[in-house]
């Protein structure tokens, strides 16, 4: 185990415990030496974590302390490259420059071991099938989302047939080879998905929709809880679709 992975250990044990715990007790949950388990807790506090306490009585550490960037595992550092390069090789490109510029950002202020982790890492993406062209900047989705507005949506659904509605979008789901937006329609008076490479044209609107996005979010996943699986009878659930977020499809 690496020093800033033992460090990191350390932390998400101390975070754990509410009360003072012997120094002899982190030092066998960790499973270092009494003796490395205080060379720790020193090089904790002075990078600015409040760990109160001393030898036979204990330590607690307070709130407030934020892990920095170098104090990344082996497997997380794995898990943001490998998401990175998905989002890179999947995404819009605003979000595949995003990728990997967050990535760049993070190499740049980890150790030397921890950077030749990451830039050694033989986790890859293989490539897909074609994504379907945008007509539409997604920018602007994301920024209705994050700002709760309503957005004016000309749409062409899979049998070519065009329609025009307004749309509280709250979320944005992407497969392998589409990618939908999430919201209300007023149209329809319920949830709906859109692909959004069949969105012809968005325009953002003044107006905010009239519930918090994670009011809506919850209320969707309910909504989606309660429709009838496929094979079952809808019953009272209406005409929605019933594998609303299970595979990509048109629910407009």
């Amino acid at each position: 185990m690496s020093r800033s992975e033992r460090l990191f250990d350390l932390l998400q044990v101390l975070r754990r415990h509410r009360r003072p715990v012997s120094g002899r007790a982190l030092a066998q949950e960790i499973g270092v030496s009494l003796r490395t388990l205080y060379r720790d807790i020193a090089s904790l506090q002075a990078q600015g974590a409040t760990i109160e306490g001393e030898p036979g009585v204990g330590y607690v550490l307070r709130p407030g302390f934020l892990l920095p960037p170098l104090m990344f595992t082996p497997e997380e550092i794995e898990a943001l490259v490998l998401g990175s390069r998905w989002v890179a090789g999947r995404a819009d490109g605003r979000l595949a420059e995003a990728a990997l510029s967050a990535l760049a950002r993070i190499g740049a202020v980890l150790p030397p071991d921890l950077r030749e982790e990451m830039e050694g890492t033989s986790l890859f993406i293989a490539p897909g099938a074609p994504i379907p062209a945008d007509a539409i900047d997604p920018a602007l989705l994301r920024k209705a989302i994050r700002t709760e507005r309503k957005l004016l949506l000309s749409y062409c659904d899979a049998n070519a047939a065009a329609s025009e509605r307004v749309v509280w979008p709250f979320a944005l789901a992407f497969f392998d080879q589409v990618r939908l937006l999430i919201g209300w329609c007023e149209l329809r008076g319920d949830f709906r998905s859109f692909r959004t490479d069949r969105i012809a044209t968005a325009d953002m609107l003044e107006a905010r929709y009239p519930i918090r996005r994670a009011e809506l979010v919850t209320r969707w996943k309910q909504w989606k809880h309660a429709q009838p699986r496929e094979g079952e009878s809808q019953g009272e659930a209406g005409t929605a679709p019933a594998r609303f977020a299970e595979e990509p499809h048109d629910a407009a």
